[in-house]
């Protein structure tokens, strides 16, 4: 071959490379095009009554979930007089229970990502109501064990499938409030376990609680089939659609059957997604920051009614006493969401949490009659059991929707390894001999940790998805 052959060869490669990048550049800019005009319209939708239904029927499946979850703590004292075993006996069941709720965790993000959120609550709540119904059928501690498992997963995955399906419908600016305002679902439901289980307990006995446990769930699956939507970017990229999913889009001005690459969607994966595009700081924080608060979380949650029993009340007073922990942490979403919206969880988080550690080391070190120690349980919920509900908004606020339900579902589930650590961790401060309460000191040091790697959140990278500037620049301020 000539030299003049050789370098003619070289043009034609050279010129044929330079068309396939020239087109590689359109078809990006055709995409990004596509990918604003759908997400502006996302993240700047107007809040209406579909965002309000979709946020009302998230909370009902809070509710559920804060339910089952505060419903192992509440029947213990009693069955430790049932059962005829001692308290720290059933640190089994509340591991077992935490060891499920963090397998649905962290199975929940990448289903919920690529599969859909509708498909995932569903199956969550059909899970979880049907072992819930069965543990009150259970007659041994290792049966009752096996059954929490399965009932943690289903909770473990219903949390962030909730969380996120909130976020899809929910304009950016706003986001952090709406998500916490359906995570108050979940303390709600934790205050109406210690009241019913009150009254439960006294007529009925310790299998009444997890019957009704059951059955709410299952009751709500029916309700989201009918009426719960599936986001709206899984059913832009829909080919068919019914006629009422698509006036659903038509609603958000967002036009159906759109190719996936105009959509915030995961199209690779979802978890090496959280360690990728500048938010790899943001997810070991947040992971810090969720182990900390559930470690707090779960402590207070299998361990307050019991140690309250033997402090001398009976299990019902006990039971009336810890609920007031959960009904304090509903009264958080009245400001929280606001403030991390407003100034970022960085400052407003990080204090609530520190707050949290004044009111558990109260609990911990001081005896104080009845009215005033509910009231310090009160605000110990407010701020603590609070504040993992703002971490939970915060967590859909910073990740964007193609990642959110795994960057929610895997903190959650790294999380829960401070849950599984909690049942533990008090069945042994118990058995040294400890006064009863003096457990909780623990709680303390965790509340501050997390308090820190939230103020440290102002660290992280701020380079955002290519989709957020376009929200940002439409008024989502």
């Amino acid at each position: 071959m000539t030299a003049e052959a050789a370098e003619a060869r070289l043009v034609r490669r050279s010129r044929k490379c330079h068309r396939a990048k020239k087109e590689g550049r359109r078809e990006a800019k055709m995409a990004e095009a596509s990918l604003s005009a759908t997400e502006v319209a996302l993240e700047n939708q107007r809040l209406g009554a579909l965002q309000i239904r979709v946020a009302a029927l998230c909370t009902l499946v809070q509710i559920c979930d804060g339910y089952d979850i505060g419903s192992i703590g509440i029947v213990v004292p009693s069955l430790t007089h049932a059962w005829n075993l001692p308290g720290p006996a059933f640190t089994q069941a509340f591991l077992w229970s935490s060891i499920g709720i963090m397998a649905g965790a962290l199975s929940a993000g990448p289903i919920g990502d690529r599969v859909g959120r509708k498909p995932l609550l569903i199956a969550s709540l059909t899970i979880f109501g049907l072992a819930s119904l069965l543990s009150a059928f259970a007659g041994s501690l290792l049966v009752l064990s096996i059954l929490r498992c399965f009932t943690g997963i289903g909770i473990g995955g219903a949390f962030p499938g909730a969380a996120t399906l909130t976020g899809d419908y929910a304009p950016q600016r706003l986001r952090a409030t709406m998500i916490m305002a359906t995570f108050t679902g979940a303390p709600l439901g934790g205050f109406l376990v210690g009241q019913a289980g009150a009254l439960l307990l006294a007529r009925f006995g310790w299998p009444s609680v997890f019957v009704l446990g059951g059955l709410m769930p299952l009751l709500v699956v029916p309700v989201l089939a009918i009426w719960l939507p599936e986001s709206p970017r899984f059913l832009a990229a829909r080919g068919t659609l019914s006629s009422r999913q698509a006036a659903l889009l038509q609603r958000l001005d967002v036009a159906p059957g759109q190719a996936a690459e105009g959509l915030d969607l995961a199209r690779g994966n979802p978890v090496k997604m959280l360690f990728g595009e500048g938010y790899a700081l943001q997810t070991v924080l947040l992971w810090v920051i969720f182990f900390c608060s559930l470690m707090d979380l779960f402590l207070f949650g299998y361990w307050l009614p019991e140690v309250l029993h033997l402090t001398g009340m009976t299990p019902p007073e006990a039971a009336r006493a810890a609920s007031y922990r959960a009904l304090g942490a509903m009264f958080a979403v009245l400001y929280l969401g606001l403030l991390i919206d407003r100034f970022g969880p960085q400052r407003a988080l990080a204090w609530h949490y520190a707050a949290g550690a004044v009111f558990t080391a109260l609990i911990s070190l001081l005896a104080m009659p009845y009215g005033l120690l509910v009231a310090v349980i009160f605000f110990s919920g407010l701020t603590t059991t609070g504040s993992q509900t703002g971490a939970n908004a915060t967590c859909g606020k910073l990740y964007p929707a193609r990642m959110r339900t795994s960057g929610l579902g895997w903190a959650l589930g790294i999380g829960r390894l401070g849950g599984i650590a909690a049942p533990p961790l008090g069945g042994w401060l118990l058995s040294l001999g400890l006064p009863p309460t003096r457990i909780f000191l623990s709680a303390c040091g965790f509340a501050l940790v997390a308090a820190a790697a939230t103020a440290l959140l102002g660290l992280r990278r701020t380079r955002a998805a290519s989709l957020s500037a376009p929200a940002s620049a439409g008024g989502a301020q």
